[in-house]
């Protein structure tokens, strides 16, 4: 179909229907022609916008069956497609008994003795005929419009013919002013507005079209401009042509207008059926594009067409049915409301899913039509949420509530999408923009997170890893599987893809949230290091490497193994991120969470270094995650045995600062590497520091830490390396640091500006009392050497504050290299000179000597 048909008729004989015939008047007579305009004009902006946002989605990719539906669902996804689509769905059939009793009661009008529920069956006989249009197809349908459309344009011009010959000048001017009824303004509004919700008509026909990218938008601004003319020359006519009492008593005021009543009579009729055959189009193919997305399973049957056209005939039976049952419940005064707000959700929806994809800064946005603007998409949504509060908030509150219950189902039982939205574009931009943003805070202590690279090779080993990383991350942080492939070049891309696919395989079966990454590398160390230098992007860095401990070779003593390994933790402390190395024997793995004699317990070995604030946060985050929710912590810390309750008591109150809860276990201070064992060997998990002597990993007491892990249930090794502190207040770290870099560089430059001031005006004094002098050694000396003498005196004094100001303006230029330096140094950057010194007032110029007399 072209735009002619599939586009402009249905969409144009939907908005010039039963208001434009029954209410228009009334409008005029109550609000006054003046309030009717803005009204028409308020409107009309909205389909105006969302005709602008409509043409932008349009033209930018291909726009298959569905209409609305098909636009919002391949932008905003699957649950809010889904959604709107089945409010649409529904709305429609609703639509379509609501003018067909409209027509039913046009019809009765014209014969008086016709008895009270004939409207009922002639509108249930007008749905049946509108049925066989369109299970014939779109194109019986639309021979059928061209029909309809001859008896409308009769109509207007029957209309138009009458006004003219009706115009009073008189009547137009005591319209403008306003009319006498007690309606507000919004009230009004509320009436008028659903003669505006149709333009979207021929969206519904998408699928039916050649090409839909110019037709759509081509034919619905056309409509959309032409029905605005019709609606603004109608308003005028019927101001200029009756009073205001009789447009407000008579919604027949246009009969009494036309040259041939009759011919108004006709319009009604061919308005509402117009607008009914448009509905019965329109839902059809809705319902057959929702179901052949997947996106609700037992619509599955109405996916299927019929014909070359794939006419949806299940979806006309179905439409059929429920318009006839609205038809036999009755009560539409209930219904259309809440109708007429899913029409205009879908407006606002459209306009923000436009906005929304241009936001997204997607390259993939690209429509071809040239006077889009975001802005006005947004605007747009904003019209379309004021209109939904003007006409009904009650509805409008019904509507949205609906749509927000199909959406959450949605959400939870809708398959993966069989088409890419915008979403993952949205989501880009925002990690872009606020990406920009933290980077451009200044990164405190308090905001330290978990970003862990787990390393592993080992399949089996690794789930314990991650599992752990999903502990100690607490939710807070992040998590990247890694893993490094040494060896040849060629056979290292080869199996790339292969384990980064097993990576994401096991990654997913855990059910847990990681990244993966895998590096190739000639080997392990270059490998380390390339995946800590590369991993992240702008402010997101990686700063806990954790790893399983090495699996001891029985007999071996000479700790080769130990000192490698040690090199490779050397590597992680020289690029600044914290050791993890996790300890765990099958056995005592699967020994964490079923105690049975009590709950469970970390114990985190204390010295009070950052290791230790290391060790103690994370602990706490495990205590977020449901695995670990009710364990306990505990403090195992060394103590004197002649002031312990003064530690105990010191370390007590570093924890109520620090906002942990945590029990205290004191050892005492010459105890061995027993005593410590012995009191956390029926933890569920011990954090313990680790030290590196030369290249070799020991326990707190400089020993292997082999001979002190056997003892131990898991254990997860620490070594710091960065600064951690669980103590620090907002007003402490580089912050403070910086604003106070801030201020004396201002204060710096200020005063800086203050000195060369000085230091102009001293050295002009100094040219003008130079000056003076040689004007007077011009004269008789006779005359002026009293006055030369009291000259070359202020000369004097003017030279002595020059270099007095050149002194100050001197030392004021160096502190403000000082405090430029010391802004350099704590990151303030400042525009620099070509030598990279920061601007700075010229140097002094040495005052004009005295010429000899």
């Amino acid at each position: 179909m072209g735009t002619f048909p599939g586009v402009f008729t249905p969409s144009i004989l939907t908005i010039l229907g039963i208001i434009l015939f029954r209410r228009l008047g009334f409008v005029v007579g109550e609000a006054g022609l003046a309030k009717a305009l803005v009204i028409i004009l308020l409107a009309n902006t909205i389909s105006v916008l969302t005709s602008i946002s409509l043409s932008a989605i349009a033209t930018n990719f291909r726009v298959g069956r569905g209409g609305d539906y098909y636009l919002i669902s391949r932008t905003l996804g699957v649950e809010f497609g889904g959604a709107i689509g089945v409010v649409l769905f529904l709305a429609q059939p609703v639509s379509v008994a609501f003018y067909c009793i409209g027509f039913g009661e046009a019809v009765a009008g014209l014969i008086p003795s016709l008895g009270p529920e004939w409207p009922r069956l002639i509108a249930a006989g007008s749905v049946v005929v509108l049925f066989l249009f369109a299970w014939l197809g779109a194109d019986w349908a639309s021979r059928f419009q061209y029909l309809v459309m001859a008896f409308l344009g009769a109509a207007l011009v029957s209309f138009v013919i009458g006004g003219f010959s009706s115009w009073n000048p008189e009547l137009l001017r005591a319209s403008w002013s306003g009319g006498e009824g007690g309606f507000p303004f919004w009230m009004v509004f509320a009436i008028f507005f659903p003669a505006v919700t149709g333009f979207t008509q021929g969206v519904s026909m998408s699928g039916e079209l050649k090409d839909p990218g110019r037709s759509l938008p081509l034919g619905t601004f056309a409509a959309v401009g032409i029905s605005s003319v019709v609606y603004v020359g109608a308003a005028l006519l019927f101001a200029a042509g009756l009073p205001g009492h009789v447009l407000r008593e008579n919604y027949s005021s246009m009969g009494l207008l036309a040259r041939y009543g009759w011919l108004i009579d006709s319009g009604v009729i061919a308005a509402t059926l117009s607008s009914g055959m448009a509905s019965f189009l329109g839902a059809p193919r809705i319902l057959q594009s929702l179901s052949a997305d997947r996106v609700i399973r037992f619509l599955l049957p109405f996916a299927e067409g019929s014909g070359k056209a794939n006419n949806p005939r299940r979806g006309v039976l179905l439409t059929c049915a429920i318009a006839l049952v609205t038809i036999a419940l009755g009560n539409l005064n209930v219904i259309a409301p809440v109708v007429s707000m899913f029409f205009l959700i879908s407006y606002g929806l459209l306009n923000y899913a436009t906005f929304y994809e241009a936001r997204s800064a997607s390259p993939a946005f690209r429509p071809r039509f040239r006077w889009f603007d975001a802005r006005l998409s947004l605007l747009g949504a904003l019209g379309c949420l004021g209109a939904m509060l003007a006409v009904s908030p009650a509805a409008g509150a019904i509507a949205v509530a609906l749509l927000f219950a199909i959406y959450q189902y949605l959400k939870r039982t809708a398959g993966p999408a069989r088409w890419a939205d915008g979403s993952r574009a949205h989501l880009f931009q925002k990690v872009r923009e606020h990406l920009f943003a933290m980077d451009a805070e200044v990164s405190h202590l308090r905001d330290w997170r978990p970003q862990i690279v787990a390393l592993s090779k080992n399949d089996h080993q690794r789930e314990q890893l991650l599992r752990f990383a999903s502990w100690i991350e607490g939710g807070s942080g992040l998590t990247t599987a890694a893993e490094i492939i040494e060896g040849d070049r060629e056979e290292r891309r080869q199996k790339r893809t292969e384990v980064e696919e097993a990576l994401q395989s096991q990654i997913r079966e855990m059910g847990i949230e990681a990244f993966s990454r895998v590096i190739t590398a000639p080997d392990l160390r270059t490998g380390i290091d390339l995946l800590l230098q590369a991993y992240g992007v702008g402010p997101m860095r990686a700063n806990i490497v954790l790893l399983n401990w090495i699996e001891q070779a029985p007999g071996g003593e000479d700790l080769s193994e130990e000192r490698e390994y040690g090199r490779y933790l050397r590597e992680g402390l020289r690029l600044g991120c914290n050791l993890v190395v996790l300890d765990a024997q099958d056995e005592e793995w699967e020994a964490i969470g079923r105690r049975p004699e009590g709950p469970q317990r970390i114990d985190i070995w204390w010295s009070g270094d950052s290791t230790s604030h290391l060790m103690l946060l994370l602990a706490y985050l495990m205590t977020r995650t449901p695995e670990w929710e009710h364990a306990r912590l505990r403090l195992v810390l060394s103590c004197p045995k002649k002031n312990r309750d003064v530690v105990v008591d010191a370390l007590g109150e570093t924890l109520r600062e620090v906002r942990i809860d945590a029990d205290i276990f004191p050892v005492d201070e010459d105890a061995d590497s027993e005593a410590w064992t012995g009191a956390s060997r029926d933890a569920s998990t011990v954090f313990l520091p680790m030290h590196l002597r030369g290249n070799l990993p020991v326990d707190p007491f400089g020993e292997p830490l082999e001979g002190i892990l056997t003892k131990l249930p898991v254990v997860a090794l620490v070594l710091a390396g960065e600064e951690i502190r669980l103590d620090v207040g907002p007003d402490e770290g580089k912050a403070v640091e910086v604003a106070e870099a801030e201020e004396a560089l201002r204060e710096a430059e200020r005063e800086a500006g203050r000195a060369e001031k000085d230091r102009e005006k001293t050295e002009e004094q100094v040219r003008k009392d130079q000056e003076k002098v040689l004007a007077l050694q011009e004269g008789p000396a006779e005359e002026v050497e009293e006055e030369m003498r009291e000259s070359r005196r202020r000369l004097e004094d003017s030279k002595a504050a020059a270099n007095k100001a050149a002194r100050r303006a001197e030392r004021a230029r160096a502190r403000l290299e000082s405090a430029a330096e010391r802004a350099r140094s704590v990151g303030i950057v400042r525009p620099t000179t070509p030598e990279g010194r920061p601007p700075s007032p010229p140097p002094p110029e040495s005052p004009p000597s005295e010429s000899p007399r």
